[in-house]
């Protein structure tokens, strides 16, 4: 299961990885967390999706397949085919990255070893497509939240970017689609379908694990009523503005550029706000990964 929204899921993992030496704590909380991550994906596999003969993206896609082919268990090959990303992400991302990474895989190969036996929740497959699919969602973005990483499908995408004229994104939507494909082949075509709304639900769960239900977004306004709409920001949505200097290219003409961080709940009535001062402003809004330290923290509206 791979992050195709925004960055790239590697580059949201490098991120994470890239600070200073953690303290005990901070490994205590983060194997905790991947802990209950990868066991989360393993119920999402064990119970949901591979009795119904659905399956996922990326390695672990072809895992459950050739776990099917073969006999053998599901967790033998989510720990070989895993395996060698465990190396090539040390050399790529780092040190807490790699050791993250291959705790996290050895917990869900033992985890779905442990529940093979146990019986599938519903024998409903658009019921176990769904609930399968979120469960393992919440499981693959807490170990991608805190600093790991469950499948080495981008890691791979990462290497074959280099030598095609693809990008991250590109490549491994073209590697889950063929491998959601190959379900028809192994199974039936209407389990790919399933295995395809799978994927879609878990794919949209991670996303918001990662982000977070609160997720951020940046604005930016250009207008002469700069003043009355950072007044009517601060005082109807309780959010913090900040004014910058702006100087327009083609008139020369000095601007005043309103920036603000609001939630995406917010976002249709500060474009209500901007409206009714100024119908002709500019106005951009983008996503944010996160947001840290300053006066951005929403303040109480009395």
């Amino acid at each position: 299961m791979s992050d195709l929204a925004g960055a790239s899921t590697a580059e949201i993992m490098q991120k994470k990885t890239q600070h200073k030496k953690l303290t005990l704590r901070q490994i205590l909380q983060r194997g905790l967390l991947i802990t209950i991550g990868a066991v989360l994906m393993a119920v999402g596999l064990e119970i949901f999706l591979v009795p119904n003969n659905v399956i996922d993206g990326g390695i672990t896609g072809i895992s459950i397949m050739l776990s099917y082919i073969t006999g053998w268990k599901l967790g033998i090959f989510l720990f070989i085919l895993n395996l060698p990303f465990f190396f090539i992400g040390y050399k790529q991302i780092g040190k807490t990255f790699a050791l993250s990474t291959l705790y996290g895989i050895l917990v869900l190969s033992i985890t779905t070893t442990l529940l093979h036996h146990v019986p599938a929740f519903t024998q409903d497959i658009l019921l176990a497509s769904a609930f399968g699919g979120m469960i393992l969602g919440i499981g693959v973005g807490m170990v991608i939240r805190y600093g790991g990483s469950l499948d080495g499908t981008e890691i791979l995408a990462i290497l074959a970017s280099k030598k095609l004229p693809f990008s991250v994104g590109e490549i491994v939507m073209f590697f889950n689609l063929f491998i959601l494909g190959s379900a028809g082949f192994v199974f039936s075509w209407d389990r790919a379908m399933y295995s395809i709304i799978a994927y879609f639900v878990a794919y949209k769960t991670m996303d918001i694990v990662i982000a977070g239900l609160d997720e951020s977004k940046f604005v930016w306004i250009i207008s002469d009523e700069f003043g009355d709409i950072g007044d009517a920001i601060m005082h109807r949505l309780g959010r913090g503005v900040t004014f910058l200097a702006g100087e327009g290219a083609y008139s020369g003409d000095d601007k005043k550029v309103i920036f603000c961080v609001i939630n995406r709940l917010e976002e249709a009535k500060l474009k209500d706000i901007v409206k009714s001062f100024d119908p002709s402003a500019f106005l951009a809004v983008g996503d944010i990964a996160e947001v840290r330290g300053g006066r951005f923290k929403k303040k109480d509206i009395h």
